[in-house]
């Protein structure tokens, strides 16, 4: 009996050591379990792979290429325009006036005013209020040409003060119906430019005609009828060239000053007086046929107009 019982628990004991190892076991399988679900859970962080961000990397050439194309689309075109030509292009053979040349712009608004498109002058108007004229030929004498001044410059300078002067000795005698009424018309200094008193003569012979342009004997005006007319606008020095031609052309077409045909011509008596001026590059009818719309024969029968001095009014 006693040995059936030890048997019984030894049987129990070995059931209970086997239990408790199946427990063991199963704990270890566990933890096993366990410390390798980190490891799993690890897994995701292996998509942070590098390549990732790259993918946008392949997105940016085409990025950087747009930018690329635009930059050169604006800035480029916009210096083309901006920059100036080169030196030998006309527009810079054009004489440019510096920021000191003298203003003729008051001179410009009395012509404008009181000189119709005909060169008709209202000395009367102009009569009732000289001292625009004035304060204008005061300005002229405070802003003598120098050595800076372009050639241009200075032509229409001293063009636009004989114009002026002439109609300022007038109004110092209006009324007159004619310049030949007053005594020694152009040898009068009425007029201070700088620390010099000046005169018609001295401008015209010493100054405007010493340039060699023959163009100026249209563009100054002696207050006469067969004068040429007076501009209604002041000379520049900028459209100098284009308004001498105008001038010249104007006075040559006009048949009340000269009448032209290819075989016969009737000229002014500017033509005559002042005959060396407009032999400079080759003979009158040279010059002539520059400036007129008809072509004069080289052989053409030429006589003089008589020339009528009352007031250009």
């Amino acid at each position: 009996m006693k040995n059936a019982i030890l048997l019984a628990l030894l049987v129990l004991l070995s059931a209970c050591s086997g239990t408790k190892k199946v427990i063991e076991n199963s704990k270890k399988e566990t933890a096993q379990v366990i410390t390798k679900a980190p490891q799993v859970t690890e897994t995701p962080k292996t998509p942070e792979i590098p390549e990732v961000p790259e993918t946008p990397k392949t997105e940016i050439p085409p990025v950087e290429t747009e930018v690329e194309v635009e930059t050169p689309i604006s800035t480029p075109i916009n210096d083309e325009v901006v920059t100036p030509p080169p030196a030998e292009e006309p527009i810079l053979t054009t004489p440019v006036e510096p920021k000191t040349t003298f203003n003729h712009s008051s001179w410009n608004e009395i012509l404008e005013q009181y000189v119709s498109t005909q060169g008709n002058v209202n000395y009367r108007g102009l009569n009732k209020n000289k001292t625009p004229l004035r304060n204008y030929i005061t300005s002229l004498g405070e802003n003598m040409p120098n050595s800076s001044w372009s050639k241009s410059e200075k032509m229409a300078y001293w063009i636009n003060a004989y114009n002026a002067m002439t109609v300022d000795l007038i109004l110092r005698n209006y009324p007159v119906k004619s310049i030949k009424d007053i005594k020694d018309p152009w040898k009068q200094r009425l007029w201070k430019l700088g620390s010099k008193w000046y005169n018609l003569d001295e401008i015209e012979h010493k100054i405007l005609r010493k340039t060699g342009d023959a163009r100026i004997h249209f563009a100054i005006v002696c207050a006469s009828y067969s004068c040429p007319k007076l501009a209604n606008k002041a000379f520049t020095a900028t459209s100098l060239e284009l308004q001498l031609n105008i001038a010249t052309k104007a006075f040559l077409m006009d048949t009340e000053r000269n009448r032209i045909s290819k075989n016969n011509i009737k000229l002014s008596k500017i033509f005559k007086w002042f005959a060396d001026d407009f032999k400079t590059n080759g003979s009158l009818i040279d010059f002539l046929n520059t400036h007129s719309d008809i072509t004069i024969s080289k052989n053409a029968k030429k006589s003089f107009m008589d020339y009528n001095w009352n007031l250009n009014q």
